[in-house]
Parts: C-alpha cells; sequence; structure tokens
C-alpha cells in the first residue's frame, strides 16, 4: 500500500522523484523523503516582483537534488519537493526543480513545464518585473525554462564549470554589483562614479575600482547608457574603448541607439561592460537585443534569462519594447549570419586559390628541373659552368531616477562582511586563480570580421582590485 498519494503530484522521474504543493510539511516515511525549497531560497525582491530566483540558488538547489537523488540512504525512496500553496513560492519552486530536469535529465522545457502542472492541475502565477505599480508584461514559469535551457545549449550555462562563490561576490554592491550575461563576451553592471566613497549607506566605485577585473576578464569596450558620472578618459586612458550611448531612463532606446549597441558588440575585439545607473533597465534592455539577434532568443526567453543572470533586468515599458523588436532582430540575426558565411566562404576561396597557386609554382619547378637534370649526363668539360650557374639562379628565384531607486534598493539588503575589508570598496587582494563567473563562449557570431584592436590580458598576480577575491581563499570551481 502505497504511504504517499500520487493523485495530485508531478512525476518527473518515474516512481523516485515528486512534484507537489501541500498545506503543511508532511512527515517523512521509510518509503518517502519530503523536502521544501521554500525558506532555504529565499528571492530579494526590489518592490513587488518575487522571481525568479537567480544562477547562485538555481546552482545551490541543483547539486543539493542531485546528491540526494545519488545518495544510498534515500536511494530507495521516493523523493517529494513540496511547496505551499502560496502562488509566488510555488512558481520558484517549479522553476527550481524543472531548471534541475532541463539542466540533469535532459528534458525539453515545454516537456517539464506539461509534468510540473500536474501537481494541483492549476496554472503557475506570473512573473513580474522590478517597477513601481502594475506589470504590463508576464514572464511565466516556460519562459523561464526556456531561456535557462537555450543558455545551456549555448554554453552559457554549465554547472560543471560555474563558479558560485565568484557569482555571489561580485553580484553584491561593495563587490562591483557585476554580472556575466554572455560569458566572455557581454558583462552588466551598475554606474562607476568620479571617485569612491560611501553614498548613505550605499558604496560607490570609481573606473579605476573595475580596471584589473575587466583587464584580468579581457573586457575591450565600456557602453555607458546613463548621464556622465565619471570622465570616459579613465577608462580610455587605461586602453578601454568608451562609448555614450545615452536614452532616458525607464525608457527604451531609439533605433540609432539600439544599431550602435549592436554595432560595438559585434565589433569589440574583447568583452563588452555595459552599464547605466543601476545596470537593470536599459542595460538588460540593449543586452536582450543582442541576445535576440545572435542567438535567437525570443523577448521572454531573454528576459528570463537577464533576470536569472541579474534580478531585476528589464523594466516596465522594456519588456514591451523588446517584444517590438523581436521579429526584426531575427531577420537582423539571420541578415548577418548569412553575411559571415559569405565572407568564410570567400576566405576559403582565396586561400584554396593560393595554395592551387603555390602548387602550380611548384610544380612548374619540377618540370624545369626535370628537362635540366638529364642534361647533366651530356656536359662536357667546355660547356659545362654556364649551365650550372643558370640551374642555381633558378632554384634561387622560387621562394535619481528608477536606477537611483535600484541602486539604494540593493545597497540596503545584507551585506558579507570581512575582517580584512577596509574602505568602502572592500579592499581586497587579487584571486591567484582565475575567477571567472561562467565559462568562456566560444561563437562565430560573439566576434568580429575583424579587428584592429587587441586586448591587453593581465597575470592573476598582477590584478589588485577593490573588489577581488581574497589571494589566500580557494576558489570554488564546481
Amino acid at each position: 500500500m502505497e504511504d504517499f498519494d500520487q493523485s495530485s503530484a508531478a512525476e518527473i522521474i518515474k516512481d523516485r522523484l515528486y512534484f507537489s504543493a501541500l498545506r503543511s510539511k508532511p512527515k517523512n516515511t521509510a518509503l518517502t523523503h519530503f523536502f521544501s525549497s521554500d525558506e532555504e531560497f529565499v528571492y530579494e525582491s526590489f518592490y513587488c516582483d518575487f522571481g525568479p530566483l537567480n544562477l547562485a540558488a538555481l546552482f545551490r538547489y541543483c547539486t543539493k537534488l542531485h546528491k540526494r537523488l545519488k545518495s544510498l540512504t534515500t536511494s530507495k525512496k521516493k523523493l517529494v519537493h513540496f511547496t505551499s500553496l502560496d502562488p509566488k513560492k510555488r512558481a520558484n519552486a517549479a522553476v527550481l526543480l524543472g531548471a534541475y530536469a532541463v539542466i540533469y535529465l535532459k528534458r525539453g522545457p515545454d516537456e517539464v513545464h506539461r509534468s510540473l502542472l500536474c501537481a494541483n492541475n492549476s496554472p503557475f502565477i506570473c512573473f513580474r518585473d522590478a517597477a513601481v505599480g502594475d506589470c504590463g508584461f508576464d514572464l511565466t514559469v516556460l519562459d523561464c525554462l526556456r531561456g535557462i535551457h537555450k543558455a545551456v545549449q549555448l554554453g552559457f550555462l554549465d554547472f560543471d564549470k560555474f563558479n558560485m562563490t565568484d557569482y555571489e561576490h561580485y553580484e553584491r554592491v561593495e563587490n562591483g554589483d557585476l554580472n556575466w550575461i554572455i560569458p566572455g563576451k557581454i558583462l552588466a553592471f551598475s554606474s562607476p562614479h568620479h571617485r569612491r566613497r560611501m553614498d548613505n549607506g550605499y558604496p560607490l566605485h570609481s573606473p579605476e575600482d573595475y580596471i584589473p577585473f575587466f583587464r584580468h576578464h579581457g573586457v575591450s569596450d565600456v557602453v555607458r547608457l546613463n548621464t556622465k558620472l565619471y570622465a570616459a578618459q579613465r577608462f580610455e586612458s587605461a586602453g578601454f574603448s568608451h562609448h555614450e550611448l545615452f536614452f532616458s531612463d525607464g525608457s527604451a532606446p531609439s533605433d540609432l541607439i539600439l544599431r550602435r549597441f549592436l554595432h560595438v558588440c559585434e565589433s569589440a575585439p574583447g568583452a563588452v561592460a555595459v552599464h547605466c545607473k543601476a545596470g537593470l533597465g536599459r542595460t538588460g534592455t540593449l543586452i536582450g537585443c543582442y541576445l535576440m539577434k545572435h542567438f535567437s532568443f525570443s523577448a521572454a526567453e531573454a528576459i528570463a534569462w537577464l533576470r536569472v543572470c541579474r534580478p531585476g533586468s528589464v523594466i516596465g515599458p522594456q519588456q514591451n519594447f523588446l517584444l517590438e523588436k523581436q521579429r526584426s532582430l531575427w531577420v537582423q540575426g539571420e541578415v548577418f549570419r548569412s553575411k559571415q558565411r559569405q565572407q568564410e566562404k570567400r576566405q576559403i576561396r582565396k586561400q584554396q586559390l593560393r595554395q592551387d597557386s603555390g602548387a602550380a609554382n611548384h610544380s612548374a619547378a619540377t618540370e624545369h628541373m626535370s628537362r635540366l637534370l638529364p642534361a647533366v649526363d651530356h656536359l662536357s668539360i667546355s660547356d659545362g659552368l654556364h649551365k650550372s650557374n643558370s640551374y642555381h639562379e633558378t632554384c634561387e628565384d622560387s621562394g535619481v531616477s528608477q536606477g537611483d531607486r535600484l541602486c539604494a534598493l540593493k545597497g540596503e539588503r545584507p551585506r558579507h562582511h570581512s575582517s580584512s575589508s577596509r574602505d568602502a570598496g572592500l579592499r581586497l587582494n587579487g584571486s591567484t586563480e582565475s575567477s571567472s563567473i561562467l565559462p568562456l563562449v566560444k561563437s562565430k557570431t560573439l566576434l568580429p570580421f575583424s579587428s584592429s584592436r587587441t586586448v591587453r590580458h593581465l597575470s592573476p598576480a598582477h590584478i589588485r582590485s577593490p573588489f577581488s577575491l581574497f589571494s589566500g581563499r580557494p576558489t570554488l570551481t564546481c
């Protein structure tokens, strides 16, 4: 006789893993083990937003569940991930378990979503943006699973290489407030300021604070979308290209701004670091456009992935702007890739022509030598030296705004303290190991056709950043 009622539960792994929404926590039995994520993984909201949970939460949950499924103590038990009837907690729990099925079980997001809906047979509440007031765009659990699935397929997300220590360290405002969206290519961060200081408890960083991190991680270009809070020359004098693409806080970019941003990303020889005031709204919107053009993300998938990487990204009318631009950016991406393929074919043809030309020259030289060599057998003393010199010559010839409010809210969150920290910038020694948050993405669409600029790299031993990791602390690379 069953000790667990499966009728109201979603079966994720047959006779092994289930998902259910329950009024209260049930007791474990000899055949069933219950666990919940509701209290362990809590979303840090800005206003009325409540999810999805970030990459660190996904990583912790997935690795913990994977170990639990492999554990000998639970090998003969059914594992039930239960959540409360609170619709917000239920939606976040569904994304966590759904992400596990997508990442570890290699299942499609639509299939996983259908399975999850079997629990209580009711739809999931939609996620919303980090704005004040009503939300005009619904982000679904399925959108989140599709965004995560696409990121896994493209190599943006690999939990075998994901560095949770770095991710959680650098996302803190006192440590730079930065996140990779496309690993090795596009980084989002909040605006630097004229000088490092504390502003009502919120730590502000100068351009010089970011320079060691940027050099170490191959950043070549910095894009500013907000009003000037520092002199661009401070990045330029350090060897970075700096681009001014201002548009109003909370608004959507013009077509000109969008084209210029895409061109910067497509022509940059290294990674591109993008910021507005808080690095959420305007920053997320333009990065979302790049995701749609070059990786065929839908608007909803792009928003979902952005918020998993950097919670709070893309706000208000910017969400519908991405939806409006979706189809045209897909077309632009196809045209871009078609031109890229044509250029690659031309380069291959040129290389083949050079090789064929070289082979023809070699064949002609060989034929000439074959005519000369038999004549050597008939040389006389009288006609010898002239012909010999001719042969050698032949051989030698072949040769306060929305951004302000979001920054303030983020600054009020509990911080990670350290006995070695000092000043507002948390001045710590550089890491002795590479601190890449996610693996470097290798994709032809990420790189320009050609570039005369080079990216300056520094060895980890030379890195000195106010918000670097401890040099003596081992880097957790999972």
